[in-house]
């Protein structure tokens, strides 16, 4: 959408302007304009006069012009934001793969990135790869036919993550790998070990207060597609555990895949494992809310949802409703998945503007819990 934006300390334009012509007031205002990577970038005075190493006086005077004649606006009291739609170079098109339309919180991701896509003027190419690697190929091969200047893709089959990488590495086109990391890409996503890791300490806990202590079996419901990355979420699961209650490592542990996460996988897995034996006191670590609430509904089918306690991750609006209802689905761990698509739009504009980029760019993420619910989700009931 911009332009080459970039701002050189060493072309400092304080510094006198050798070309006879040039207009200082002008060149001033051009390169205080050239500091806003983006629309959606807010700087304050200080940092306007940092990137361009003019007097705090000169600069004001400059900014206040540029918000009267409506190329700047102002943001509260201090910043200043890019105002100037009609003048571009050229609209970055970004391609956009997501994992699928199924899960919540994926539909909200590309809601957020198609949003944060127009607020800055960029064109986004939408496909799904709805947890298949074959399409994920298919996808990739179209990016590069439709010659898009960035990818974002969102794809959990480790298998085919280094031949999605040399496709877009031959075709020059840079890219970033959502949750699931891929040679060359830029990760944007989860700290999945620390995220388990806050949930397992915080069911172990539970399990001291409601059961003495004691539990008789461990269940991690994973997706071994991912390899290790997701699954990271469970290692960090059983080690909060353990942590906190150290005799959790004489219980015994069962592993079970769920097929990317999915709803369905989940339930049968859980229905089958349970059809000959009777549950009793059962931790369960889910790699997402979609199969922590499979494992709930398993277990009210056989009326036994008091001996269960379920931990999941992502907080998706289903998982909060069952938090309310002080259920055995005990916590869950935010991501904000509706953040998603201002940073991910951000971090494009930065890497197609050759700015520093770290090689990893981490969400936050929060615990969330049937006491702190309401206080971090206040506004839930206006979407119900």
């Amino acid at each position: 959408m911009f332009r080459n934006m970039e701002y050189r300390q060493s072309s400092k334009i304080s510094s006198p302007v050798t070309c006879p012509y040039t207009v200082q007031s002008i060149a001033r205002a051009a390169a205080i304009l050239n500091v806003f990577s983006s629309s959606t970038e807010v700087l304050e005075l200080r940092t306007v006069c940092n990137r361009t190493q003019l007097r705090k006086t000169t600069a004001f005077r400059i900014l206040e012009t540029l918000v009267e004649v409506g190329w700047l606006s102002r943001v509260g009291k201090h910043g200043y934001r890019y105002q100037i739609h009609s003048v571009r170079t050229k609209r970055f098109r970004i391609g956009y793969a997501a994992l699928s339309n199924l899960s919540p919180f994926t539909r909200t991701v590309t809601e957020s990135l198609s949003l944060a896509s127009n607020a800055s003027n960029v064109e986004l190419l939408v496909l799904n790869n709805r947890y298949s690697p074959r399409l994920a190929l298919v996808n990739a091969d179209r990016f590069i036919a439709e010659k898009v200047d960035l990818v974002i893709d969102s794809q959990v089959n480790f298998s085919v993550a280094a031949q999605i990488a040399a496709k877009f590495s031959d075709a020059a086109i840079p890219f970033i790998a959502v949750d699931i990391p891929h040679p060359g890409a830029i990760y944007f996503g989860a700290d999945n070990y620390n995220a388990g890791k806050m949930a397992g300490q915080y069911l172990a806990r539970w399990t001291n207060t409601h059961w003495n202590g004691t539990a008789n079996q461990i269940i991690f419901l994973g997706t071994d597609a991912a390899g290790p990355y997701h699954n990271a979420r469970l290692t960090g699961m059983y080690d909060g555990i353990c942590e906190v209650l150290p005799k959790a490592k004489n219980v015994p542990v069962c592993h079970f895949d769920t097929k990317g996460g999915q709803f369905e996988a989940a339930l049968n897995v859980v229905r089958k494992h349970f059809r000959s034996r009777k549950p009793r006191r059962v931790l369960v670590g889910a790699v997402n809310d979609s199969t922590a609430l499979a494992t709930l509904q398993a277990f009210r089918e056989l009326g036994l949802e008091e001996e269960c306690a379920i931990i999941g991750q992502d907080a998706s609006i289903e998982a909060r409703e069952e938090l309310r209802r002080s259920s055995r689905l005990v916590c869950s761990v935010a991501y904000f998945p509706e953040t998603y698509g201002q940073r991910l739009v951000q971090l494009a504009l930065d890497i197609l503007n050759r700015k520093p980029i770290p090689p990893a760019v981490f969400t936050k993420h929060q615990l969330v819990t049937q006491e702190n619910v309401n206080k971090i989700y206040p506004n839930d009931s206006w979407t119900n």
